[in-house]
């Protein structure tokens, strides 16, 4: 064997596989009265810490180096229960490149109060469409935009660092995550409901 086809072969030893554990935040106040929340900052509810409780028990037995949240208190909150099983955690980085998609002018607007005004066509459509941003707000495409600039940079961190990391993302920003790297088409993604209690573990080679 030569020396070249012998490093090749230590290269290959000494890579290993990273992990990213992807969740949602807990249930929220504004979620429990079916309220556009976007970027309001609605704390989680008593169900939703139920639901974080339930989410960190999961994710108990797994090693988190470094974990990402948003600045939104129901990302952080959420970690935080996650993060008590893992002293071996060294940082959390906020990124609010995954934050929540803004609803614009509809944030803290009931959703029944909007059906009222509006009618159930135009709450579909701002609420489930992909390109089709509400006033003042963000489509699902616009936040795809920026969570796969956060993907990008995650990865290259990752495969530098050689790191398991924790994302507690939001219900909207997990969509283009998951189509990432599930592979799913629009349609499905926009499909998806993302659950309160439960992750996505992903492979990254490192």
């Amino acid at each position: 064997m030569t020396a070249k086809k012998k490093s090749k072969k230590k290269k290959e030893r000494k890579r290993k596989v990273c992990k990213i554990y992807l969740f949602r935040h807990g249930g929220t106040k504004y979620n429990e009265k079916k309220i556009f929340t976007g970027w309001k900052d609605s704390k989680l509810s008593a169900l939703g810490i139920k639901h974080a409780k339930t989410l960190a028990k999961k994710l108990k037995n797994k090693r988190i180096d470094v974990a990402f949240r948003t600045r939104l208190s129901r990302s952080r909150d959420t970690l935080k229960e996650v993060l008590k099983y893992h002293p071996e955690c060294r940082a959390i980085i906020q990124d609010d490149r995954m934050i929540e998609r803004s609803y614009g002018r509809l944030q803290g607007m009931s959703h029944r109060k909007f059906i009222e005004k509006y009618g159930k066509e135009k709450f579909d459509i701002y609420h489930r469409s992909y390109d089709v941003a509400p006033p003042g707000g963000e489509s699902i495409k616009m936040v795809e935009k920026r969570v796969r600039s956060f993907i990008k940079d995650l990865l290259r961190f990752i495969k530098r660092e050689r790191v398991n990391v924790a994302i507690s993302a939001h219900g909207n920003s997990m969509r283009p995550f998951r189509r990432y790297f599930e592979g799913f088409s629009i349609k499905k993604m926009m499909k998806i409901e993302n659950p309160w209690d439960d992750y996505f573990e992903y492979s990254v080679k490192c």
